[in-house]
């Protein structure tokens, strides 16, 4: 592989790994204060992507105003959800827990299945023209510097928030000791409906750019792509928002590259082999730390 085939694999790895944490970061954020793995988080995904489609061809917005709109509404949504059928059972079983969330998400899949239709969707020619630049041999778009740049930026600002506001300074007060937050005068139910706010905000603005960058939206698309995001939040430590960041650009640096050199029906099994690989290392991934319970 030449230089810049490399490059150009890195750029595609990057894309894609940029995706792929923007969700894992909702998976981590909700981990993290409720010890919940919201297995509907990628059926959001998809829900934010079709909130997009409807804006832009019903509504004929832009970019823009459609990346807002898709990002107020389905953290709307995601709000709604855990108030309605995550609240009630903090106290219940995991099992419990488990099974609404894997109902939760179907049922916002049939529910989208029912209302769209089975067909594929994209998103009008004219939502987002992009150019395509040449460094040489190397290609690089505008959705291609859209992606990675919007995807940091994100990370960014949701790095800030945990780390230097006091909602931020709240969210990891109640990953830390749930039960000691409330003594000091900070609604918990506040600060988780925070979370899953800013958690399913940044998987529709994954779901807006998925279809931008892979132009094909489907009803099955959040479980396909959701599953993955999970293992890569997994890889990097849930709970950890570094972790998901990294996880997400491991695992979209590894399925760029294995196809590149290996024939592309090996792509899943190596790359969940790689995975597993460092969770036999790291059994709590990259920047995960084992939590001490009381027993």
């Amino acid at each position: 592989m030449d230089l810049s085939v490399f490059v150009q694999q890195l750029l595609n790895g990057l894309q894609l790994g940029s995706l792929y944490a923007l969700i894992a970061l909702g998976y981590s954020m909700v981990y993290g204060v409720l010890l919940l793995i919201n297995f509907a988080h990628g059926d959001i995904f998809m829900f934010g992507a079709f909130i997009g489609v409807f804006a832009s061809f019903i509504l004929k917005w832009p970019f823009l105003p459609t990346l807002l709109l898709s990002m107020i509404l389905t953290s709307i949504l995601g709000v709604t959800i855990e108030r309605v059928a995550y609240k009630p059972l903090r106290q219940a079983s995991r099992l419990s827990v488990v099974i609404t969330a894997l109902s939760v998400g179907l049922l916002l899949e049939n529910g989208i299945l029912a209302l769209a239709g089975a067909n594929p969707r994209r998103y009008p020619q004219d939502f987002f023209l992009s150019q395509t630049y040449s460094l040489g041999s190397i290609i690089v778009s505008d959705i291609k510097i859209l992606v990675i740049a919007l995807a940091l930026l994100l990370f960014l600002g949701l790095y800030l928030i945990v780390t230097r506001t006091k909602w931020g300074m709240a969210m990891r007060a109640i990953s830390y000791d749930k039960f000691a937050v409330p003594l000091m005068g900070i609604s918990q139910d506040r600060i988780i409906s925070l979370t899953f706010a800013l958690g399913t905000a940044l998987a529709a603005a994954a779901g807006i750019l998925w279809v931008i960058a892979y132009p094909t939206l489907e009803t099955d698309m959040g479980m396909r792509v959701g599953w993955k995001a999970f293992i890569a939040a997994v890889v990097g430590g849930i709970g950890d928002i570094r972790g998901a960041m990294v996880g997400g650009l491991i695992l979209g640096f590894v399925e760029i590259f294995v196809p590149a050199v290996f024939p592309s029906t090996l792509r899943d099994p190596i790359v969940f082999a790689l995975l597993l690989a460092i969770l036999v290392v790291r059994p709590t991934g990259i920047f995960g730390v084992a939590r001490r319970q009381k027993v």
